[in-house]
């Protein structure tokens, strides 16, 4: 057979090419007959067409240059099989003729095959291999889609809390963390961490031994610290003396102003005691005739003067109990007296005390009759912090201005009852005794009448003080969260007056030292809480809350924008009956947590507190370390601990008798009071610090404002009803026209007014003005708190919706309802965050600036106590009534400002 008869007759092959490439297509050993042999079997070796596929590939290598087929774009290595492979028809394979035999090649036909022929054959066995690894990577991409669909068709349904706690890698939820925090608080811990704070002396700016062992424990439990210092003015004692004088200024008794050395209690015995004395008393050394008065009010003052007794150029002697201290000074220095007083009477120790036959400290649980109550005389409802740096941080080189618009000018004494009784005892029968003046100013002693005086007998009192501007130092730990723009806040002061101070303050501070370590045996397990956590211990608490006030002002920026709540506790434990006092957006979930942690005596604290006192949460005023945050800052607070009551064992307050030896006798004797104080301490962090959704209750704060407006209009209508003579030439109001009746469907009882509002805004000279005047403010104020309580209520089912719905299952496809929800939570937590600084006034309230709150602060003549609305019900006793309108508006913007805030249609 010719071997160029099959091919010749192939119009598109070349004569040059045709011998050699049928030779090597007939060679029975050719690699792509043995290959196609395979798979296309005889039948296709006897078809006499030429394969297109190959003829291509052939011309590809070789061929004639000038044939119009080499102009055409040749396909490159591989893309036929993506044309005609896995995504089209496959190429068709080679055929041959009967002809075309073994027989009929020659032995140069046997040759190996010239490169064109070397070319198709690469090209084809790669080709097969390309096609293969296609449909392989093809096969496991459609079975790795089939496995990830099964799953997400089948992935578990989850929480958003769920998913937020594996994104930012938590160890344990919020009852693990409560189990293990329960199960750290130790009794025998916390009295070692108390007999340490009470071994030595710890006045303000003399115990940085202690800030630094605090600082050492914090560290010890894994939190980071640092030690603060601030340089503050205070005054140490130096000398005293008071001495009754006869006859010719002859002394006729000295007083001792000493407390009784007791072998029973050795902290009393220490040669280191701190004498008695009182904190900005300023130096004198004053004689005159003493009168006594009462608890030092105003209203007591006035009292006097009605019944013609003067105080000008007199003594004072008070007895502690109804107002600050400092304001009785306050209250004296107006008055023009020369010096001041002051002793705790039995009769406001209740039921527990010698005339009712109990034994006196040590021998009982009665007030020992050597007991002194020292304490500050700053006028603390003025200006708290250092005197010399108001509303500015006292750094080491801050300016400084004159203190003594906030601490006294004339000297004061605190003195026992013992040491009381031979002085008061002169007055007995001179000036006006309880019989006339009322019972309200009769005590407890037998040996005094009570009598008002003034005394034919001169007192000579003597205080000499050694005034310095020294170093304070707040010990700060802090634990950083995941969300570094909220911070909880957690405060003890560990400065005390005498050497002990197990009641006050080292109860709190022994308790925040085993708080620390709870939180440090967390840590341990791998916790890392959702908002930062700051522990302080504030030095110059007693002076004038010295330490958190300068750190306060020093920080104010970054408290105002992070600090989400400060909680407080000063003394711990003095006695069994739980104290709480509160910004109302905290009233709620601290009751939630009295319901879960466990009392002493059996049930749950809250069953204690319910019984004790309805669990009844008081305003806050001042006298601790909640002021700077609440009053100037806006940061809701709280302040809470265990107290004595009526008849409970007399707590020695500010005496060298609040010691370990009392607190192991009378306060605590089991400790487990503490150790439950470490409980409700450490969970109320815990919840404000580890729940998606901050704990606020707006809508109790509302109810609040509307309890608080209530005895506003009580106030307003006892004034505009008393039958006193008018003070100016329009009466105060018409007859009749503002009381105060309930009204149906309001929660709020709406004064009647006259309506002339359009005589409302006329500026007219005050003894032309009348109750009228404020009747548009008073109305405009009542729509303002109704409207509260609606949004307020609207706001708080919203977010008991979105708590809701953080803890609903959702499947994987409903993942944007999570995304939803998350940015839900933010906006509400913004709000929450936001909405106790609504009620600050940058002016802060009239004489009083540094006090910003227009809704808590504490009373201008009370200053622990808390008044609400200051500014207006201050108006409304001084009978101003251009100032209580201006009150009134200025409450109505706020609140306006309060609803505009959580308005969430």
């Amino acid at each position: 057979m010719s071997g160029t008869s099959a091919t010749d007759t192939h119009p598109l092959r070349s004569e040059t090419a045709s011998v050699a490439t049928d030779d090597i297509n007939d060679a029975p050993g050719s690699p792509i007959i043995a290959d196609f042999q395979d798979s296309m079997g005889e039948d296709s070796a006897t078809n006499g067409e030429s394969s297109q596929a190959m003829d291509e590939l052939d011309y590809g290598e070789s061929g004639d240059e000038d044939s119009p087929l080499l102009q055409q774009p040749q396909p490159k290595r591989g893309r036929r099989f993506f044309q005609n492979g896995f995504f089209g028809q496959r190429a068709s394979s080679p055929s041959y003729s009967e002809a075309d035999t073994a027989d009929s090649a020659t032995e140069a036909d046997l040759l190996l095959p010239s490169p064109s022929e070397t070319s198709s054959v690469r090209l084809i066995s790669r080709g097969r291999w390309g096609t293969f690894l296609i449909r392989l990577a093809t096969y496991m991409a459609i079975g790795i889609f089939f496995i990830l669909g099964w799953k997400l068709v089948f992935l578990p349904r989850t929480t958003l809390r769920r998913d937020l706690a594996r994104l930012r890698h938590f160890q344990m939820s919020l009852p693990d963390l409560e189990r293990a925090l329960f199960r750290v608080p130790d009794p025998n811990s916390i009295r070692e961490w108390s007999n340490y704070y009470t071994s030595g002396v710890h006045l303000a700016g003399t115990n940085l031994s202690q800030a630094q062992w605090t600082a050492d424990k914090f560290t010890e439990y894994g939190i980071k610290t640092e030690i603060v210092p601030y340089y503050t003015y205070l005054n140490y004692p130096k000398d005293h003396g008071l001495r009754l004088l006869g006859i010719n200024e002859t002394v006729k008794y000295e007083a001792s102003l000493e407390e009784d050395p007791l072998p029973e209690d050795p902290t009393s015995m220490r040669a280191d005691r701190v004498p008695t004395f009182h904190g900005y008393s300023a130096n004198g050394n004053v004689t005159g005739q003493y009168v006594y008065v009462n608890y030092g009010r105003q209203k007591d003052f006035d009292i006097l003067e009605q019944h013609g007794v003067s105080v000008t150029g007199r003594i004072v002697i008070a007895r502690y109990g109804g107002l600050f201290r400092g304001l009785i000074v306050k209250g004296a220095q107006e008055r023009g007296a020369v010096g001041v007083l002051m002793y705790t009477d039995p009769g406001d120790d209740g039921n527990v005390t010698i005339y009712n036959h109990y034994k006196s400290y040590p021998d009982g649980p009665a007030r020992n009759p050597s007991s002194v109550q020292r304490g500050s005389v700053q006028f603390l409802s003025v200006t708290p912090g250092d005197p010399t740096t108001p509303g500015w941080p006292s750094t080491q080189f801050a300016e400084r201005t004159d203190p003594y618009n906030s601490i006294p000018s004339i000297p004061s004494l605190p003195v026992s009852y013992r040491d009381m009784i031979p002085i008061l005892s002169e007055l007995n029968g001179m000036g006006f005794n309880p019989n006339d003046i009322g019972e309200d100013w009769r005590g407890g002693l037998r040996e005094f009448d009570y009598s008002s005086g003034p005394s034919t007998n001169s007192l000579n009192m003597f205080n000499l003080q050694e005034y310095k501007t020294t170093p304070i130092w707040n010990t700060i730990g802090r634990i950083d969260g995941i969300i570094k723009d909220e911070v909880v806040i957690i405060g003890n002061h560990r400065d005390a007056w005498v050497v002990g101070g197990a009641g006050d303050p080292n109860s709190g501070s022994a308790v925040l030292i085993e708080l620390a370590r709870a939180f440090g045996e967390l840590k341990k397990q791998g916790w890392k809480p959702l908002r930062s956590i700051i522990l302080a211990s504030w030095d110059g608490e007693e002076y004038g809350l010295l330490g958190s006030t300068e750190w306060g002002e020093d920080l104010a920026k970054f408290l105002g924008a992070k600090a989400m709540a400060y909680l407080n506790v000063d003394v711990a434990v003095s006695g069994p009956h739980l104290d709480v006092s509160a910004s109302p957006l905290l009233t709620t979930i601290f009751k939630d947590v009295a319901k879960r942690v466990a009392h002493p005596s059996g049930g749950y604290v809250y069953d204690h507190w319910f019984t004790d006192s309805n669990a009844h949460v008081g305003s806050l005023g001042s006298g601790s370390d909640y002021t700077v945050f609440l009053d100037h800052l806006g940061i809701p607070s709280i302040d809470f601990g265990f107290g004595g009551d009526s008849n409970d064992a007399v707590y020695h307050y500010h005496s060298n008798y609040d010691s370990s030896a009392w607190m192991n006798r009378y306060g605590d004797p089991s400790w487990e009071f503490h150790a439950t104080m470490v409980k409700i301490w450490g969970l109320l962090v815990l919840q404000l610090s580890e729940v998606e959704v901050i704990q606020f209750d707006v809508e109790e704060y509302a109810r609040s404002l509307v309890s608080y407006f209530r005895r506003i209009q009580e106030k307003i209508g006892e004034i505009a009803t008393d039958n006193a003579e008018p003070t100016s030439t329009s009466s105060w109001m018409d007859s009749g026209v503002y009381s105060c009746p309930d009204k149906d469907g309001s929660l709020i009882r709406e004064c009647t007014y006259i309506d002339r509002e359009a005589a409302a805004d006329v500026d007219l000279p005050d003894f032309e003005l009348g109750w009228w005047y404020i009747a548009s403010s008073l109305h405009n104020c009542t729509n303002a708190l109704e409207n509260l309580m609606k949004t307020a209520a609207k706001f708080e089912e919203k977010s008991s919706y979105v708590r809701a719905e953080y803890l609903t299952d959702y499947p994987w496809f409903k993942s944007y309802k999570k995304m939803r929800l998350y940015v839900q939570i933010q906006e509400l937590n913004s709000r929450y965050m936001k909405f106790e600084r609504k009620f600050l006034y940058a002016q802060g309230l009239d004489d009083r600036e540094w006090f910003k709150h227009i809704v808590f602060a504490p009373g201008i003549w009370t200053g622990y106590a808390g008044a609400t609305f200051p500014g207006l019900d201050e108006a409304l006793d001084a009978r101003d009534i251009r100032n209580t309108k201006k009150w009134l508006d200025i409450i109505t913007n706020a609140v306006n400002d309060a609803s505009a805030l959580i308005d969430i249609d």
